[in-house]
């Protein structure tokens, strides 16, 4: 991955995804956020169902935009994560490291695991 591509994927938490919908297949653009850390992407949000995590489920190809440091358009493929316990481990380092996500109240750390749309990123499609 392009080292510049690097750098701005830890900066720039704030992103928009192009997913095609599940069932108009027409792209839906959206802001999201994004964490980088331990060389993983992940896209996740709070508890309960999300559109955008649904049309990643039926068409795991979108487009991930960086728009903040560094203005790109990537190709992204999309990997939910369903296992129990590597939900935990993602969301405990998530709660650790970002200042947002301890903003949001994860305390109840087990209804984040039980309800929260997650996708890991593989950028290049």
């Amino acid at each position: 991955m392009d080292e510049t591509v690097r750098s701005a994927l830890k900066i720039d938490m704030t992103i928009d995804i192009t997913t095609t919908g599940r069932k108009s297949g027409e792209p839906r653009r959206m802001e999201i956020w994004s964490h980088y850390f331990d060389d993983r992407l992940i896209v996740t949000g709070s508890p309960g169902r999300r559109g955008w995590y649904a049309n990643l489920v039926e068409h795991p190809e979108f487009m991930y935009h960086l728009k903040d440091d560094l203005k790109v358009d990537l190709p992204a493929t999309a990997t939910p994560v369903t296992e129990e316990s590597e939900r935990r481990a993602i969301l405990s380092r998530l709660r650790d490291v970002s200042p947002f996500r301890q903003e949001q109240g994860m305390d109840d750390l087990e209804a984040w695991v039980s309800g929260s749309p997650m996708v890991i990123v593989i950028l290049g499609g």
